[in-house]
């Protein structure tokens, strides 16, 4: 069972040059000087934005929590099956089975079994894929609207991220992680939040035409 991480390449693309207002934050990173090109340039460290930006951290729980679930079901399924195999052999060295058709029937069924893990294995880890893919891609969508936003007041020309070995060495003037790290934060509601919020909107709601009604 393969166990999808979600890769820091994945977001290596999302650095962009943006044009666009920024909010305030409450942390703000040193101002960066003007590069030998006349360039004005920030870095984003990938880890430290995976391990902080709560978004992430809550999605890496739920994906966890799946892969574990999907490798639990396999390996209940795989020990069924391995039972099964062994019983069969037993059986068939004791001459256990009354005819040969008795036999192969039990076999076949031991080959559909397999099959069926095998059918089960493929389509756990495709939901898995996708399930990563689609976490890909709202962190990415999160990080550039949220920059967009940002680099209206910052107008950097590049914004660089730092995943790896991608960027060897940069001066701490130019690291903006923990800036956009507060920022996306601020910005982020989790699904049961934002669900809390929409009843609470929808009491008042209520309330106020109770009200009107007497």
């Amino acid at each position: 069972m393969k166990k999808y991480i979600f890769s820091a390449l994945a977001i290596a693309a999302m650095m962009v040059s943006c044009n666009n207002a920024a909010p305030k934050m409450d942390e703000q990173p040193a101002s960066s000087d003007t590069a030998a090109s006349g360039m004005k340039i920030a870095i984003i460290e990938v880890d430290s934005l995976m391990t902080q930006y709560t978004f992430a951290k809550d999605y890496s729980v739920t994906l966890e929590r799946k892969s574990n679930n999907a490798r639990n079901t396999l390996t209940q399924k795989g020990n069924a099956l391995q039972a099964a195999v062994n019983n069969f052999q037993q059986k068939l060295n004791n001459n256990g089975f009354q005819s040969r058709e008795q036999a192969a029937s039990v076999q076949n069924a031991i080959q559909r079994q397999q099959n069926d893990l095998q059918a089960l294995q493929a389509r756990l880890e495709n939901e898995l894929a996708s399930e990563t893919a689609k976490f890909n891609e709202a962190l990415r969508d999160s990080l550039q609207n949220f920059l967009l936003v940002y680099n209206k007041d910052k107008k950097y020309d590049l914004i660089l991220s730092k995943a790896g070995d991608n960027i060897l060495y940069a001066e701490t003037k130019y690291d903006i992680t923990q800036d956009v790290i507060n920022g996306l934060n601020k910005r982020y509601k989790p699904a049961a939040k934002k669900a809390d919020e929409k009843k609470a909107d929808d009491k008042k709601a209520d309330d106020k035409k109770e009200e009107a009604k007497k």
